[in-house]
């Protein structure tokens, strides 16, 4: 028996152009059970990155497929990385050869480093209602005559738009090594493509505010301002109201962020067919006789940026929810020096209108070390061949 054992040591998050890291191990362990050891031996052994597509079909219409089969791909014995999944294989990177004929007598181990530029036209990592794009790392191993067996490490891409290529080649290994440069140099060197992009997102510091008007048919409600309507995953939404120049007394507010799955005209399974809204915080609020408030709303780390492809968008937005009276709400006054108890009681039946808003905004990827903590991927995983 062959143990395999595959880690992302810098966690199981990327931005796509980045490259992405994974130390793979091959052991022949020692079992205290068995008398007798004995060396193992495996072929041969590659990895390469994979995008897994899903989709609901009662909400996506996708084009049918031909019905010609692949003689080779049914074979056990030929490397298919999506092989047993569902769904259909959206893009898929070359294969690596990590190694052959490898020997591992009893107790030894062998560890492989196998690296890859994430692919930049593919789409985020994402699991919606209708669609999903799921991206792992396969790892195929063979025995002498013997079927391929598959390890997965499934992990997450974040994409960010504009995202610089890699400015070296990735195969760099074939040239010539220089003894006078430090290896430092290198990973410092592979890290370029994430710090340019990281310094891409310096843009949602910037502040500019934004004023808005809050009305009804009745009159104006409150004035509400929002300082950037571009934020980064772990940010906080800060907004503030200011109901002392409203003419309509706003009793309650909310407000929601959401995010809206759109399927694509083409592939819509019905005409007209309604967008998937799903909120991701919200914020309640009593406000009567409140000159003015504020609310604040953190932006998940585990959800997904804006994206488009050709076949679903992902907005996201601020949903505003007001319930204002439609009678003047008159309002106490505590006298100073006052020498009797006072007691206030609600009103039991208040006239309301509600009404709502939409406020557009974009949500765009953050450093991937940070997503990492709160990841439902580990990194890691293994398997006995």
């Amino acid at each position: 028996m062959i143990e395999v054992v595959a880690s992302m040591a810098r966690g199981p998050v990327f931005l796509a152009g980045e490259v992405m890291e994974c130390l793979i191990t091959f052991t022949n362990p020692i079992s205290h059970l068995s008398t007798s050891a004995s060396s193992e031996m495996l072929a041969w052994a590659s990895a390469q990155i994979h995008c897994q597509f899903h989709a609901s079909e009662s909400r996506v219409a996708l084009p049918a497929q031909g019905t010609k089969q692949d003689v080779q791909a049914e074979s056990d014995t030929v490397l298919i990385p999506s092989r047993g999944e569902g769904g259909q294989c959206m893009l898929d990177t070359p294969p690596k050869i990590l190694f052959c004929d490898l020997r591992l007598d009893p107790g030894e181990s062998r560890t492989y480093s196998y690296s890859e530029v994430v692919p930049n036209d593919g789409p985020p990592s994402f699991r919606g209602q209708s669609v999903k794009y799921v991206y792992k790392l396969t790892i195929g191993c063979q025995r002498v005559s013997s079927p391929i067996k598959l390890l997965r490490v499934p992990f997450r891409v974040l994409v960010l738009h504009g995202m610089p290529e890699p400015p070296f080649p990735q195969d760099e290994e074939v040239a010539p090594s220089n003894p006078f440069l430090e290896e430092e140099e290198g990973g410092r060197r592979d890290d370029r493509p994430l710090e340019r992009a990281l310094d891409m997102l310096t843009i949602t510091s910037r502040r500019c505010p934004h004023l808005f008007n809050i009305t009804n048919m009745r009159g104006k409600v409150a004035k509400f301002c929002i300082f950037k309507t571009v934020y980064r995953l772990g940010e906080d939404i800060i907004g503030t109201f200011d109901f002392s120049e409203g003419d309509i007394p706003c009793i309650q507010y909310s407000v929601s962020l959401q995010s809206e799955e759109e399927i694509q005209q083409g592939y819509q399974r019905r005409p007209g067919q309604s967008i998937n809204v799903t909120g991701h915080g919200r914020h309640l609020e009593s406000c009567l006789h409140t000159a003015s408030t504020h609310f604040s709303l953190p932006v998940p780390l585990n959800v997904t940026p804006g994206f488009s492809t050709d076949i679903v968008t992902l907005r996201w937005r601020l949903h505003f929810e007001f319930v204002t009276s439609r009678e003047p709400m008159e309002s106490h006054n505590v006298l100073q020096n006052q020498p009797e108890v006072t007691v206030w009681t609600g009103a039991e039946h208040v006239d309301v209108d509600t009404f709502s808003w939409d406020l557009p905004i974009k949500v765009l990827p953050t450093n991937p070390a940070l997503t990492s903590y709160v990841s439902q991927f580990t990194g890691t995983n293994s398997i006995n061949i």
